[in-house]
């Protein structure tokens, strides 16, 4: 890699670096999230939680979703922001929500 080309990457604009690390971390959140979700469905439809435990599940994933709408508008960052394009291997998220 040249060193033009070296440079042009490294350097960032100091008012984006915030907003871009929020992005990250609200990436990794949102992947994290949708897999919980789907792990609590898989388990609720196979009978292998109480009741009050699918209750709780639900309710602490309603509030991980408020929670990431709140950052989400705070940061002025789209749903759509958050699934990286991983090129040849397609979008990280599997559905924009």
């Amino acid at each position: 890699m040249s060193t033009e080309r070296l440079r042009r990457r490294i350097e960032t604009n100091p008012e984006e670096v915030e907003r871009d690390l929020v992005k990250l971390v609200l990436t990794v959140v949102e992947l994290i999230r949708q897999l919980m979700e789907r792990q609590a469905i898989r388990r609720a439809e196979g009978d292998d939680l109480t009741d009050e435990q699918v209750e709780e599940i639900g309710l602490a994933l309603m509030r991980l979703e408020e929670a990431m709408i709140r950052l989400k508008e705070h940061f002025g960052i789209e749903q759509a922001d958050l699934n990286l394009d991983l090129g040849p291997l397609g979008t990280l998220l599997p559905e924009v929500r």
